[in-house]
């Protein structure tokens, strides 16, 4: 596959110096060091915790030209020492194709980008690339865009299929044990819409998703007909005088959660920050509905953000809507933090979480799930390279070891860890300008 990729490169180098107007060829390595002591859920005692190492290796190959462009990115995904070291081929799969599109300007500040892509809009609360994972997201999608004088707009549509099939539309949702995940959308039709102004922007949000309908018997197998759900709301900055910012977000969700369960939720935020000099200060409240019977009233009334970048918000421990708290008592975050610069090129964030459920886990259970600290030192190495070292602790409530079902946790929570990020660029080339006679 190396081989393969090696000559692929080397043929495109040798076409676009013939014919590019510009062509970029680009690398991400990031090697990222982890030492798991409570991770995502409480960690019980006695029970010893992860360390690993885990690397992206990915190559980006961009090409443009007046009314054209298209970018292809291949990357691999895998942990150190899981491919043996005389081993033919890469057993773990970890090799993936991350994006490719291709992107037609066809004047007055129209285009279209079809293909596999990140989507990624305003604090990526909804939308997001999560590049804190190593693999991030994509979509396949097709978009129409306009881009004029400070206003964009995004038609987005996406239609997914397991494979190619000539018979019927069915699509079978790949994680089956979790078939109502947000991630296995049929189909998709959204539109984003922002305007920037002088101390102030917006944006509008659209979407709706539709799920393949599943066997009550297994809820795996997938029947006729579909559920759509439509995510929609606004995210608002402000910027009244310098170095001051309010943000705003607010969200709401509808549709079937089921062919039987209505889906009725919400989501707001208010974040304000003030950076005087070199420190920026920061508070917080963001709250996500949640239910407290699990839709048996045939409502569910939990809020998720479908595609975002859940890692950025709700503490960096990942215990709230990354890959869990789905459907369940919602949240309440309550937040502040500061950015220090310590040096030309470094600078320390220290952030805080109070968290509580927003819906009651039971009679005489308190709703305080408990409190985050997070930590991140970042180091500027080189004009293509950082380095981060992270550490994070969460102070658990008994609450929190009800919902997360841990009853005997360890009494340290913690997760640690270094990343290096390295982002090379191998070549950008672009044909001179011919010269004046």
């Amino acid at each position: 596959m190396i081989n393969k990729l090696y000559f692929i490169l080397l043929m495109l180098v040798f076409t676009f110096q013939v014919k590019a107007q510009e062509l970029s060829i680009d690398a991400d390595i990031r090697p990222r060091l982890e030492y798991t002591n409570g991770f995502g859920n409480l960690i019980p005692d006695g029970v010893d915790a992860g360390i690993f190492v885990q690397q992206r290796s990915r190559i980006k190959l961009g090409y443009q030209q007046e009314k054209f462009s298209t970018y292809l990115s291949v990357q691999d995904v895998s942990v150190w020492g899981d491919t043996p070291q005389i081993s033919p081929s890469d057993g773990n799969n970890s090799f993936s194709l991350a994006q490719a599109w291709i992107d037609f300007k066809f004047g007055n500040g129209w285009s279209t980008k079809l293909g596999r892509q990140a989507l990624s809009y305003d604090d990526q609360r909804i939308f997001g690339g999560l590049d804190w994972a190593m693999q991030g997201r994509f979509h396949d999608a097709g978009l129409l865009k306009y881009t004029k004088e400070g206003f964009k707009l995004d038609i987005g549509i996406a239609f997914n299929q397991n494979g190619l099939s000539r018979q019927t539309t069915l699509f079978d949702p790949n994680n089956a044990g979790n078939a109502r995940a947000v991630f296995d959308y049929k189909g998709m039709v959204y539109a984003w819409m922002h305007k920037d102004w002088e101390k102030f922007s917006g944006s509008i949000l659209l979407a709706n998703n539709s799920y393949q309908n599943l066997d009550p018997t297994d809820n795996q197998t997938p029947i006729d007909g579909t559920v759509n759900r439509q995510t929609f709301g606004a995210h608002l900055v402000a910027k009244p005088i310098k170095g001051l910012s309010i943000m705003a977000n607010i969200y709401g969700q509808t549709g079937e959660f089921t062919e039987d369960i209505d889906l009725s939720a919400y989501n707001a935020l208010l974040e304000i920050t003030y950076k005087p000099g070199k420190t920026l200060f920061g508070l917080g409240f963001e709250t996500l509905s949640g239910d407290d019977n699990g839709g048996t009233d045939g409502k569910i009334k939990s809020f998720f953000p479908i595609f975002g970048t859940n890692h950025k918000f709700n503490g960096y421990m990942d215990y709230f809507f990354v890959g869990n708290h789905a459907n369940n008592i919602g949240l309440n975050d309550i937040y502040a933090k500061t950015v220090i610069k310590t040096g030309e090129k470094s600078s320390l964030l220290i952030k805080a979480h109070y968290f509580a459920g927003a819906e009651s886990l039971g009679d005489d259970i308190d709703d305080y799930l408990g409190t985050e600290i997070d930590l991140v030192f970042t180091q500027k190495l080189l004009p293509f390279a950082t380095l981060k070292i992270g550490y994070s602790h969460m102070f658990a409530s008994d609450s929190m070891e009800i919902l997360k079902g841990v009853t005997d946790p360890a009494s340290a929570q913690n997760w640690g860890w270094a990343m290096l990020i390295v982002k090379p660029n191998f070549l950008k080339w672009s044909p001179k300008p011919a010269k004046e006679q």
